[in-house]
């Protein structure tokens, strides 16, 4: 799967949460200042050329959807982050994130109980 650019994921989070959209309903959910309606509609052509979205015709305009589900992407972003800068250690990752945000012993115990559900 390849990487999004900031403003292709951006445009994807949309599509995400609306599930179905043409280009005005995306603009539309971007806060100010708006970008120009084909920025928006040529970042989709974007995104429908690397295989994230598709679209069906109704009337003269085209309505988005996304192919690739938000939990697909975001397992393989986290999966690069961990393999690009903790040499592919999520040991390594989660100490770094531990030392940057000085966790407090309760957000460790809160972030061991999710660990621990995740397993069983």
């Amino acid at each position: 799967m390849k990487q999004l650019t900031k403003a292709e994921e951006e445009i994807m989070q949309i599509l995400w949460t609306l599930e179905y959209a043409n280009v005005k309903d995306i603009i539309a959910t971007i806060p100010e200042p708006k970008p120009a309606y084909n920025t928006v509609s040529t970042i989709v052509r974007i995104l429908e050329n690397k295989g994230f979205v598709d679209y069906k015709k109704q009337g003269k305009g085209h309505i988005y959807f996304p192919l690739i589900q938000k939990q697909d992407y975001s397992n393989q972003s986290i999966n690069n982050i961990v393999d690009n800068y903790f040499q592919g250690s999520f040991k390594s990752m989660v100490s770094f994130f531990v030392k940057k945000n000085d966790l407090n012993l309760k957000e460790m115990e809160s972030i061991l109980k999710e660990i621990h559900k995740t397993k069983s």
